[in-house]
């Protein structure tokens, strides 16, 4: 309970000089990190938490759920439509250009646990998360379909990577020879999935209609609205988990289903489950912080740096300033939407269920992804969040100098490309 009070006191102490201390990039992720590290260090911590149980990896993927139905619901239709080629190319060719990337470096790093344990790193590592550079979205220096862009892309991402990360896991578990590993975990993780779509759908669907008759017919009130739309994602993760499908990728689906009726609702509709996954998303930085401890006060692998180095820069830029070649874009636009792919609680999370997963079968493995995890989203905080200020003024001064283009967007076309 001690972590609960000093948790919410680090949150609550940052909302008091939040606006003060966004001037040097101190963010709530970064704050409450720096509070989990500082209160979990040392051979007598004020602070002691246990991820290693199940209750706690049940606890994770309800916090996954939340923010990925959030994720889903995040999603702008406009910029989706006006920039859908752009999307296309960063979802379809980056995304898993990045992936390949990621498995090989891993495999190339670390060739003695074999390459499901470096897909698995891949996956793990993969999402981009805009956490560690949060005030990036509201930064005007920056056009407006440029941060719309990374919006939709960091929603979406993780919620495509979910099954792949499902996938690994289960083929690291074969591979470790874990007794209760699946004979066919392909098939069998295949099989969640599809009882996760199936979950969402069933969820998301009807109850984006039902919310939107019941609002127009005047029957229900914006609270009620609200508590209404947070039930939805915990539905399809209890459904999806009945169902013997995976709950979190459920709630994605979900997500995904629901935001066209979504649009209809009163407006401030989805605030409600918006504040609670920004809530528990916080904790799970609090519990990245001790994880940060952990990492360092234990059989560090120095392999695990320069994985978490590669995977920030050559893993993310090549493969989509590739995708974005033929795209119109200048080179101001495609260095700025390679770099800016931080990392943050999809990662998280996803390491944690492998840590937990993989603890009581193979400990060396857990300890490598657990390590690799941690590493890249701490490198993440400190490159991204401390790089992207500096980044948006000199991209605003260089749009200034070849008259203020915005590329891509419906007012105006891509600018050729310029120095």
């Amino acid at each position: 309970m001690i972590a609960l009070v000093v948790s919410m006191g680090t949150l609550f102490a940052w909302a008091l000089v939040a606006g003060r201390l966004t001037r040097w990039s101190i963010t709530a992720p970064v704050a409450m990190t720096a509070a989990g590290v500082a209160l979990t260090v040392g051979p007598h911590p004020v602070v002691r938490i246990s991820v290693a149980t199940s209750d706690a990896e049940r606890a994770v993927e309800i916090i996954l759920a939340v923010l990925l139905f959030t994720d889903a619901t995040d999603v702008p239709a406009g910029v989706i439509h006006r920039q859908r080629g752009l999307l296309t190319r960063l979802l379809v060719l980056a995304l898993p250009l990045t992936l390949a990337a990621g498995v090989l470096v891993g495999g190339l790093l670390f060739p003695s646990p074999g390459w499901w344990l470096a897909a698995l790193f891949a996956a793990v590592t993969v999402p981009v998360d805009l956490a560690p550079a949060a005030e990036l979205i509201r930064d005007a220096r920056l056009p407006s379909w440029l941060r719309g862009v990374l919006t939709v892309e960091s929603g979406l991402n993780d919620g495509i990577v979910a099954p792949v990360f499902l996938l690994c896991l289960a083929g690291v578990e074969a591979h470790g020879g874990a007794p209760e590993a699946a004979a066919n975990p392909v098939g069998d993780a295949f099989d969640a999935l599809l009882w996760a779509v199936l979950a969402g759908v069933l969820v998301g669907k009807p109850g984006g209609w039902l919310l939107r008759r019941a609002w127009l017919a005047g029957w229900t009130r914006p609270a009620a609205v609200r508590l209404g739309i947070l039930a939805l994602p915990l539905a399809a993760y209890g459904l999806a988990i009945v169902l013997d499908g995976n709950g979190f990728i459920a709630s994605f689906v979900a997500g995904l289903c629901f935001t066209p009726d979504s649009r209809a609702l009163p407006p401030q509709a989805l605030h409600l489950v918006e504040d609670v996954g920004a809530l528990l998303s916080l904790a799970l930085w609090f519990v990245f912080g001790e994880l940060v401890t952990q990492a360092f006060t234990g059989d560090f692998d120095g392999r695990v740096v320069a994985y978490a180095a590669l995977s920030l820069t050559v893993v993310r830029i090549v493969p989509v300033l590739l995708s974005l070649t033929g795209s119109g874009l200048d080179r101001a636009d495609r260095v700025l939407l390679a770099w800016l792919g931080p990392r943050g609680l999809a990662s998280i999370v996803f390491g944690l269920l492998a840590f937990i997963s993989l603890a009581p079968v193979d400990p060396h493995a857990a300890d490598l992804v657990g390590q690799v995890m941690t590493m890249t989203v701490l490198m993440s905080l400190l490159l991204h969040g401390l790089t992207y200020g500096p980044l948006a003024g000199r991209y605003a001064r260089a749009r200034e100098r070849v008259g203020g283009g915005r590329g891509p967007d419906p007012d105006a076309g891509p600018l050729a490309d310029a120095a």
